[in-house]
């Protein structure tokens, strides 16, 4: 998908925010939701997607949208960083499938990070434990 293609509404992203795909979730609010990635880069990688808006990338956001949207994100990344203790976290978002871009709706990623932990390869691997993504959830919403 290029940075001009129309906007998917059947993307998961905007599924889960309809409630018509699960999500093992970790906070929600007005602007945005934020969950656990199922295809995690690393252990308490989390994802923040706006709501309420048909974004594909932060280059659709609506400006009086994306203040709200980011107090979020790095509310988020605060709990994050605030249960796991990383010793530094990635804060990334892509635009279009030629940088890096698999779902078509606005998200940032959280992804904390260890020295000396490989991280992940972005969208493949494994299907993580819900489970498990549940407690790391837990841990995350107690430091919101």
């Amino acid at each position: 998908m290029t940075l001009h293609d129309a906007y998917d509404p059947d993307n998961i992203f905007a599924k889960i925010l309809r409630g018509e795909m699960p999500a093992v979730k970790v906070y929600e609010d007005d602007a945005a939701l934020a969950f656990m990635d199922v295809f995690p880069q690393s252990e308490g990688h989390t994802l923040v997607v706006p709501k309420g808006v048909e974004a594909r990338n932060l280059l659709d956001m609506p400006a009086d949208k994306l203040g709200p949207y980011m107090a979020t994100v790095q509310k988020v990344a605060q709990a994050v960083e605030a249960a796991l203790t990383p010793d530094g976290l990635v804060v990334t978002q892509f635009n279009g499938a030629p940088a890096g871009q698999t779902v078509y709706h606005l998200h940032f990623h959280i992804i904390p990070r260890w020295k000396d932990v490989t991280l992940g390869r972005h969208g493949s691997g494994e299907m993580a434990d819900t489970d498990k993504l549940g407690v790391l959830a837990d841990r995350i919403r107690m430091k919101l």
